[in-house]
């Protein structure tokens, strides 16, 4: 079975018909993970860039940093409208109780002292360390910062975003003369990255319980 899927994989089709399914694709992927943050969105820009690296087309890399910055920008601005509805209303929305589950009291103390200390440049830290982006954000929507302003950080840190995941997706391409071997390279690399801070959190944590039961 696994032979078969890698032979599926290695035999890509026309570059033509790669581009006229990848390309929206890519932007709707993307634009989806930034509005539901479960989609690993920066191994899908890592993969459609070692597909692009491989094609012929010059441009091909350019549009799919033009369109993962343009979908991941979007992504994160309409589920910015949508928590700032929920810190309007007296009664939430879900979207902010979304968010609210996904960060721990401490992160979200650590993300508000942050945007207190570095203000709006620590939107583009945000989106380029792993698990970061939503603590940020949450943050910013109960600081009350207006849409336009955090549209204007969240520009750079999109633009800074897909030019690093595309990045590992070339450095991918470049080491393996099939595009099906960079992708497994470019989303085993992107998938390991985001999962280190969640790794390296349990360790501390099992660390610190440790230590108070000795100090006990």
């Amino acid at each position: 079975m696994t032979s078969a899927l890698l032979a599926a994989v290695g035999d890509l089709p026309p570059e033509s018909t790669q581009q006229a399914v990848g390309f929206p694709s890519l932007f709707l992927l993307v634009a989806l993970g930034a509005l539901v943050p479960v989609v690993p969105t920066g191994a899908i820009v890592s993969s459609a860039a070692v597909v692009a690296f491989h094609q012929s087309s010059p441009l091909s890399l350019l549009v799919v940093f033009l369109l993962a910055s343009l979908a991941a920008f979007l992504g994160d601005l309409a589920l910015y409208w949508l928590g700032q509805r929920g810190v309007r209303s007296r009664n939430g929305s879900r979207w902010l109780a979304a968010l609210r589950s996904r960060v721990t009291a401490d992160r979200l103390a650590h993300a508000q002292e942050r945007l207190d200390t570095h203000q709006v440049s620590v939107l583009v830290l945000s989106r380029l360390v792993p698990a970061g982006r939503i603590p940020v954000m949450l943050a910013c929507l109960l600081a009350r910062m207006p849409l336009r302003r955090f549209a204007r950080g969240d520009a750079a840190a999109c633009l800074a975003w897909a030019a690093t995941y595309q990045l590992i997706g070339v450095l991918g391409g470049s080491l393996f003369p099939e595009p099906w071997q960079g992708v497994v390279a470019a989303v085993g690399l992107t998938l390991l990255i985001s999962a280190g801070p969640a790794v390296w959190r349990r360790v501390r944590g099992g660390r610190g319980e440790v230590l108070r039961h000795e100090d006990a």
